[in-house]
């Protein structure tokens, strides 16, 4: 029970590593609430946790826009009447052979938008009642592609904002009790890179030998990282970058 009657909103909880990370915040003792856009991903989550013996609430809506991430947060605050902690997740759009002359000016901006409106609203609505209970966790995901270049042009630059605006969070809020940090995954067995990696032979073997700890991880190993970072363990960790990678970089 490391996150014991915590409150946690967890923003852009996908079926993978969100779904994952959601469960574990709920069978360590958590109140969780998850947001995504889509309803069907939610309520799955919802009973899987339940299923498990969790507790968690779900609040739909799109984090980018600002109207709907107020009410999700909102929606936490009268469900529990703080935040403990805050995960953010949201940000997709990997596409590996989308170099920057294959990008166009639609596809750029809903890559930066998705990602860094969603980062944004969530961190700056939760920080006044983080700092009103006394201070808070914040876990940004990031990636591996935030920390060095790639292919994926959108993807990488949105990612790589994600991890400089955790450190300007960790600055700023420092003094108010607040922790701010980001996790770098790798090659994560996730529904998001299975096609284009992990079922393709001659992909997964290439990154396999890119990899010291020659393997793949699943979205598990990239969870605990985050417990880690939420809870209080890390109270004296901010604006830093955990990755989890196998070696990779």
């Amino acid at each position: 029970m490391r996150l014991n009657n915590k409150v946690i909103l967890m923003c852009g909880v996908g079926p993978g590593m969100g779904r994952t990370t959601a469960m574990l915040f709920a069978q360590e003792g958590a109140q969780v609430v998850i947001n995504a856009r889509s309803e069907e991903n939610l309520n799955q989550t919802l009973s899987l946790i339940n299923n498990t013996g969790g507790s968690a609430t779900a609040a739909s809506g799109d984090m980018s826009k600002r109207e709907e991430a107020h009410r999700v947060i909102e929606h936490t605050i009268n469900q529990y009447g703080r935040i403990d902690i805050l995960y953010s997740g949201a940000g997709g759009f990997f596409e590996p052979g989308r170099v920057m002359d294959q990008i166009d000016e639609h596809f750029w901006s809903s890559a930066i938008t998705n990602t860094l409106n969603s980062l944004y609203n969530s961190v700056h609505l939760v920080r006044p009642y983080m700092a009103e209970n006394g201070g808070g966790s914040i876990v940004n995901i990031s990636s591996i592609s935030g920390l060095v270049g790639s292919t994926a042009t959108a993807y990488s630059s949105s990612k790589g904002a994600v991890r400089l605006l955790t450190k300007s969070t960790a600055i700023q809020y420092g003094p108010e009790n607040i922790r701010c940090n980001s996790v770098h995954p790798g090659i994560i067995d996730t529904d998001l890179i299975k096609d284009e990696i992990i079922n393709d032979p001659v992909e997964r073997a290439k990154r396999l030998e890119q990899t010291p700890l020659n393997m793949i991880a699943d979205a598990d190993d990239v969870a605990y990282g985050v417990l880690y970072l939420a809870s209080d363990e890390a109270r004296y960790v901010t604006g830093s970058e955990l990755v989890i990678d196998g070696g990779i970089t």
